[in-house]
């Protein structure tokens, strides 16, 4: 070996060495944040009805005129997320048969848990349409009147029928994530923001995502997402323990009145 080649040897084994003990006093100070979302000693089940975990995160069992029931963890998210992920699901029925499934993914130490959830839709046969899809809000008005940022994204799906041509229909998925004082619609805002949070302060925020998701026959899009809009409004709240800031209407009103 040359000369130049011992020193560039040298220099990666350094740099190498270098980088991998930071890290390591990285980790030994890092510390873990609190969740947005409530988390309680309730079990959760995967679809075998085996135990796959003594907590879970919290949600309610009534919303509005919405009755619920759990829904399972698959065996294959709990061989492929990490063991510290927490969960919590359900699908809610209203009494004239409009339905919402409802998801929840809190990370642990490991922040691989939360993911990309276009990857999960195309694996189930639904396909995202674009132009249709992006960012945008849902008005809450507890614990105080606030826009909660969402990604909507609407999809079609291709079902077949033994007795005819495949049937369309149409699904409508509304996510964000939340952490400790922290909200957002954004996959990449929250990469961003954990980065941060991470440097600036030495904390790996807890975040979750909470996806809901409602299918429907074709022109039926608008209404759904009205009434997915209104049952988040009154869902997120009991589950949620972050909330957006007070929007500039009412603030401003407030700002009025004195």
């Amino acid at each position: 070996m040359s000369l130049r080649s011992l020193k560039i040897l040298m220099t990666v084994l350094v740099l190498v060495g270098g980088a991998s003990g930071f890290l390591t006093h990285w980790k030994s100070i890092q510390k873990l944040g609190d969740p947005g979302v409530k988390v309680v000693a309730e079990p959760i089940y995967d679809e075998k009805g085996q135990l796959a975990a003594t907590n879970s995160a919290f949600l309610p069992a009534r919303v509005l005129d919405y009755t619920s029931e759990p829904v399972a963890v698959t065996r294959l998210e709990l061989g492929w997320l990490p063991k510290d992920t927490t969960y919590g699901r359900r699908h809610y029925k209203s009494q004239d048969g409009f339905e919402i499934l409802v998801s929840i993914v809190l990370m642990g130490t490991d922040r691989t848990s939360i993911h990309k959830p276009q990857y999960c839709l195309a694996g189930q046969g639904w396909n995202i349409n674009p132009a249709e899809s992006g960012l945008t809000s849902v008005p809450m008005k507890l614990p105080h009147p606030y826009d909660l940022p969402v990604m909507k994204l609407m999809t079609t799906a291709y079902r077949d029928r033994p007795d005819g041509p495949k049937t369309v229909l149409r699904g409508i998925y509304v996510y964000w994530f939340v952490a400790d004082g922290e909200l957002t619609g954004d996959h990449l805002q929250r990469m961003w923001w954990m980065a941060r949070d991470l440097v600036g302060t030495g904390t790996l925020q807890r975040w979750a995502y909470v996806a809901c998701f409602a299918p429907c026959l074709p022109g039926q899009e608008e209404p759904t997402y009205e009434r997915m809009k209104q049952f988040i409004a009154a869902a997120a709240p009991e589950f949620q323990l972050a909330a957006g800031t007070v929007t500039s209407d009412v603030a401003l009103s407030g700002a009025e009145r004195k």
